[in-house]
């Protein structure tokens, strides 16, 4: 199993940019989140490290050993008392705020994330890295690593006030006891270099992780479910997932002997050298020179532990927010992606025509061109074909002609302007597609159909689009009819459809729109040949008058098309009626007296 190489720009991630992005985010979203934890750390942390522990006890011990009455000590306690309970309402105060922002945190930048994965390049999803990059930076808001910030900054930032109060109070007594604590900052330094190796092993596991996710994943669905049982599909999957635990295993081992260097090196810094070196000087002032008092000592070594206190609970969150800057990197770069797509501002005008001239287009990673030199032109009320095996570049071609990618040269024109010139929804929406690889949700019916919440107009509309398409009669033997959700994922009462009953759904919502151009990427590729011609007449009655484009490797449509155009390789290589190229005895003709001989035998 691979590891995954951290480039120079993994390693040299901008922490302190990085949290301040994080926190601007969160303030963005929702700034109740970092109001509520500052009143829960600042506030209780300094009362607890420095009011309680050192200088309650420094004026409690003076009051007593310098001879003060009783009155003046009685003061002081209620004078503590209020400031205790006064510190119990802000944090309870500050806690009730944090979990309700939490949600709202959450929700929002859920919503910020969404919304940026729609302007996304279709060329990301078609990008193992890129799912290495999405994973990591959602891994970010469902992993409540906003809360982890939010809180490590305000008790990072309490802790600093903290030890500033304690030093100013050490220092008094006497400065020199400073340097046992000076060790102590090396210790942010050791934090630091620890978190960019945690980040690199957890960047090393990534890959691993996604493996493991997929294959867990698979488990439960249910369109593998059969092919688990029918199939040695499992052992294979399971000798990958094992792979990725093992690899791991490995990853972790290789990084552990580093870590537990690192941070016994911190120990020595942050615990050893304060600890051991104040309290052996502390006690030579007390008992061999006589020059401290019991106050003094008590508070220096109170102060010490303190201090030692506050230092581990702000190295803690300073590595924490190391690693969660490392982390927010990811989610940075997500926000930051600027996709090459780049939409245009011309409003599209109802179609009239669609001509590519001179394309070609080669897919970023690959070494030769997916379609190659590409010329003809589709009118207003024309009907297309574009048919040829699999891989000859049809679906590039559908890709290109919505923009999913730009082409490599030449141009694409929509009514004789270049459609980079367009606004993407507006050049798109004046498409109605379907898909090969067409997708139902887990919602009812008819919000598949129609895909919004559907009020009674649209449900009638809905029904008629299922009748077209074919679906109704099987739709209307559920109990909900068209308001039966689709899987059982969500609702127990849900409903599983075939694979042909499926694309049927999705078919549907063409017959539901009002479109200038209809584009049909293998249409029927789960139909039989009877409910396929069932289709195609209906498709015939409802495109009348309008502009389609059908792209299949079943001829079956074809010889519905005013023209077609066959590829091979990327290239147009015949082009005309079906007639024509029936004449022409070329590859055309090969291919339909091929399909025409399997469908004879099915009818037998």
């Amino acid at each position: 199993m691979r590891f995954i190489r951290i480039d120079k720009e993994q390693e040299n991630v901008p922490v302190l940019q990085n949290v301040i992005y994080a926190l601007r985010l969160v303030w963005k979203a929702d700034k109740k989140l970092l109001i509520g934890y500052f009143m829960q750390e600042i506030f209780g942390n300094v009362f607890s490290w420095f009011i309680r522990n050192i200088l309650f006890l420094k004026v409690l011990l003076e009051i007593i050993t310098g001879n003060k009455d009783f009155g003046v000590y009685c003061r002081c306690l209620i004078l503590f008392a209020v400031l205790s309970v006064a510190d119990k309402v802000v944090t309870w105060t500050g806690m009730r705020i944090q979990k309700k922002a939490t949600k709202n945190v959450l929700k929002n930048i859920n919503n910020m994330v969404f919304d940026k994965a729609q302007t996304l390049d279709v060329s990301c999803y078609e990008d193992p890295a890129f799912y290495d990059k999405y994973q990591r930076a959602t891994l970010v808001v469902t992993s409540g690593y906003f809360d982890i910030i939010c809180y490590d900054f305000a008790s990072m930032l309490s802790g600093i006030i903290s030890m500033i109060c304690v030093f100013a109070t050490v220092m008094s007594i006497n400065p020199a006891y400073l340097l046992f604590l000076i060790p102590v900052f090396f210790v942010f330094v050791i934090e630091t270099a620890k978190s960019k190796y945690v980040y690199k092993r957890d960047m090393e596991m990534t890959s691993n992780n996604r493996i493991k996710a997929y294959v867990q994943r698979t488990m439960f669905l249910r369109e593998y479910s059969k092919d688990m049982r029918t199939s040695n599909i499992f052992s294979v999957l399971m000798k990958r997932f094992e792979a990725a635990i093992d690899s791991n295993i490995k990853i972790l081992k290789k990084y552990g002997v580093g870590l537990f260097a690192y941070s016994m090196v911190s120990s020595l810094f942050e615990e050893f050298i304060p600890v051991i070196g104040s309290y052996l000087y502390a006690g030579y002032e007390f008992v061999s020179r006589g020059t401290m008092t019991v106050s003094g000592f008590s508070v220096v070594l109170s102060s010490i532990n303190s201090v030692r206190e506050v230092t581990l609970d702000v190295t803690q969150c300073f590595d924490e927010m190391n690693q969660m800057a490392l982390y927010f990197q990811n989610l940075r770069t997500f926000f930051e992606y600027q996709p090459s797509i780049v939409s245009g501002e011309k409003r599209a005008e109802p179609f009239e025509s669609l001509e590519f001239k001179n394309v070609s287009f080669r897919y970023p990673s690959a070494k030769s061109n997916s379609i190659e030199n590409v010329s003809f032109k589709l009118t207003k009320g024309e009907t297309l074909a574009v048919v040829g095996i699999n891989g000859a570049g049809k679906s590039t071609l559908l890709k290109l002609m919505l923009r999913f990618y730009d082409v490599t040269e030449g141009e694409i024109l929509y009514n004789g302007i270049n459609i980079k010139e367009y606004d993407l929804n507006s050049y798109r929406n004046a498409f109605a597609t379907v898909f090969q690889d067409y997708k139902n949700f887990a919602v009812s019916v008819y919000e598949n159909v129609m895909c919004r919440v559907c009020n009674a107009d649209d449900k009638q509309a809905a029904m008629q689009a299922l009748k077209n398409s074919g679906a109704w009669k099987k739709i209307s033997t559920f109990s909900k009819g068209g308001d039966t959700v689709l899987t059982k994922e969500f609702d127990k009462d849900g409903a599983g459809l075939s694979g042909g009953e499926n694309q049927k759904v999705s078919t549907a919502r063409l017959f539901a729109r009002d479109f200038d151009v209809a584009i049909l990427d293998e249409p029927s590729s789960a139909l039989d040949p009877i409910a396929e011609s069932e289709m195609y007449d209906n498709l015939t009655r409802v495109t009348e008058n309008k502009t389609v484009v059908y792209i299949s490797h079943r001829l079956s449509s074809a010889a519905l098309a005013d023209r077609i155009i066959v590829l091979e390789k990327g290239s147009i290589i015949e082009s005309g009626s079906h007639s024509e190229l029936m004449a022409l005895n070329g590859k055309y003709t090969e291919m339909f007296s091929l399909q025409a001989s399997n469908y004879n035998k099915e009818a037998i």
